[in-house]
């Protein structure tokens, strides 16, 4: 298994916008992807820091999203509350529980 970690500084005041945006369009995309086992969203109050790990049953699954433009797709829906660009970082599964 792989996990994309994408990590984001939203807007102060558009927290609430960046989750419901996230909740109601992105995460219901991201099932509809080829092997996509399940993710979290993360989020600071305080900071206004979203961490948003995706898990994903093979490293090919994982980055044919990005090649596809999904990736890309995803982030324009919440662009317009983040401060800058989001970062991501891919990783190797070791265990889940």
């Amino acid at each position: 298994m792989y996990a994309r970690a994408t990590t984001a500084q939203v807007q102060p005041g558009k927290m609430d916008e960046f989750v419901s945006i996230f909740l109601d369009s992105v995460l219901p995309a991201a099932r509809q992807q080829k092997g996509y086992k399940g993710g979290l969203l993360l989020t600071n109050p305080d900071t206004g820091k979203a961490e948003i790990i995706a898990l994903w049953e093979t490293e090919a699954d994982m980055t044919t999203g990005e090649g596809s433009g999904y990736y890309r797709e995803q982030v324009a829906k919440v662009a317009h509350t983040l401060a800058g660009p989001p970062t991501r970082e891919a990783y190797k599964v070791n265990n889940r529980e």
